[in-house]
């Protein structure tokens, strides 16, 4: 890469190479080509004056680009797509004069785009795959191990980590939903024409409507596709970006809430991201670990956020069968999309993958909350013993008060249980009550949810998707 010039950081740094080759220029035109070659084959399978001869030369050279021979065209004829039909003819001069017979700009331009959307779901759906077989293994090693809950970030009844791995799951799970669906129904533009009219079609083929529909069929399923839109302008309509991205999106909000809850971990030092042993977590504080791998999650997912809202726009703002102003914004919009996604979910699976647990920290946090919790079990024993339950709940609310002070007042450990012990209303000893602070007493199904879950929404998908599990996880260069 040049040092020059400005460089994408989605590129340089952060995307797989799988993704930056699935945007790349070469990917670009080359399927420019097969696009001309299957609209080639097909209308002579029609029956329009196009040879086997001049298919078949489109299809050697399917594979080729002249990047300096489109460059001087496209400075004599101020037109990408002219510049390319010319520069492939150069290398197919008998197929030359059917190259693009019948076809507008947005018959490569549009079909690409569609193409290449869907190669990038697919690439996204096998990395979504990866991370909820990495937080599986996570959520069944954890799914009995207590730890504090939190609503509002202030301690609430316990869950298990297992457990709380199955929430980032379940988000997971609607998103690759969402994949699928888009992947399903994304079609291609196919043979439109410059209005969406097949005008230009319909005169090839002499006025004969089911041929300008059969050579539609015959493009659409050599690019592996069995639909095309229904009806269009010169374009599909924008609403497809829109939707890709909205996709994109919502995977992105799914990562960021999982890195921002394990940033809120590492802060708590319970849970932690992978750190290499010559790792530096901050150039002036070197006995720092800052969690610098959800923050980059964080940092992308926002990105993406925002970045939704230009197809969205662009949607909104086309004027009758066609306009130019979304060229500009959908050819960096909706690859940078896909290249950041494609970074979040590489650097969410190397986190999944080697996250660290600190169990006697979370068993400290839980032993610190632990004597509030259990006040009600607590309050029920006592009931049960001949107390009052109305003077009872205000006892242990008048006690809870006083330990909380002592905790947060005077830095002193939770003495509770000391409390409660000492007061005559309760009729339990110190024994009585220790045996109300099993931690695993108080976190409900959470082992049984856990396994549930996986058998029934995880392992299905997992299997499913058993070839993806077989890729390797992309390096992180950062």
């Amino acid at each position: 890469m040049s040092t020059s010039v400005y460089g994408s950081p989605l590129a340089s740094r952060y995307a797989s190479r799988e993704m930056l080759y699935l945007f790349s220029t070469d990917k670009k035109f080359t399927t420019w080509h097969k696009l001309w070659v299957a609209l080639a084959r097909g209308e002579m399978e029609l029956g329009l004056p196009v040879t086997r001869e001049q298919v078949e030369e489109l299809e050697a050279h399917a594979d080729e680009v002249d990047y300096d021979a489109a460059a001087r065209w496209e400075k004599k004829l101020r037109h990408d797509v002219m510049a390319h039909i010319h520069a492939y003819g150069e290398h197919c001069p008998k197929a030359m004069p059917i190259i693009h017979l019948g076809a507008t700009s947005c018959y490569v331009g549009d079909n690409t785009d569609v193409i290449l959307m869907r190669e990038g779901l697919c690439l996204v759906r096998d990395k979504l795959v990866k991370v909820l077989s990495y937080l599986a293994k996570f959520a069944e090693e954890y799914k009995a191990l207590p730890t504090l809950g939190f609503t509002h970030f202030q301690p609430a009844q316990m869950v298990t980590v297992g457990k709380r791995a199955t929430l980032w799951m379940n988000e997971l799970l609607m998103d690759l939903d969402e994949v699928e669906y888009r992947i399903s129904r994304l079609a291609l533009l196919g043979s439109k024409g410059t209005t969406g009219t097949q005008a230009s079609f319909l005169e090839l083929f002499d006025g004969d409507h089911e041929k300008v529909k059969a050579l539609e069929e015959k493009i659409a399923a050599e690019m592996g596709f069995d639909r095309v839109v229904p009806v269009s302008g010169q374009t599909y309509s924008r609403k497809m970006d829109a939707a890709v991205l909205s996709t994109l999106s919502g995977i992105a909000q799914s990562a960021s809430k999982f890195a921002t809850d394990l940033r809120m971990l590492c802060h708590l030092k319970e849970v932690e991201e992978p750190f290499e042993a010559n790792q530096i977590g901050s150039s002036a504080m070197p006995y720092k670990r800052n969690p610098m791998r959800s923050e980059r999650i964080c940092s992308l997912a926002r990105y993406v956020m925002v970045d939704a809202m230009n197809p969205a726009v662009t949607a909104a703002s086309q004027w009758f069968e066609r306009t130019l102003d979304d060229s500009a914004n959908k050819r960096i919009s909706v690859p940078e999309a896909f290249l950041a996604v494609d970074a979040i979910l590489s650097i969410y699976a190397n986190v999944a993958a080697g996250m660290i647990v600190h169990e006697k920290v979370i068993a400290r946090h839980v032993a610190e909350e632990l004597p509030f919790m259990a006040t009600e079990n607590i309050m029920m024993d006592a009931v049960k013993r001949g107390g009052d339950r109305q003077e009872i709940h205000e006892r242990i609310r008048q006690l809870s008060l006083e330990a909380g002070h002592t905790v947060k007042e005077e830095g002193l450990p939770n003495d509770l249980i000391d409390r409660i012990a000492a007061d005559p209303a309760f009729g339990l000893t110190r024994e009585e009550l220790e045996a109300h602070l099993d931690p695993a007493a108080y976190i409900g199904r959470c082992p049984q949810q856990v396994e549930e879950f996986l058998a029934r929404e995880v392992r299905p998908v997992l299997e499913r998707y058993a070839a993806a599990l077989e890729q390797k996880d992309t390096e992180l260069t950062v």
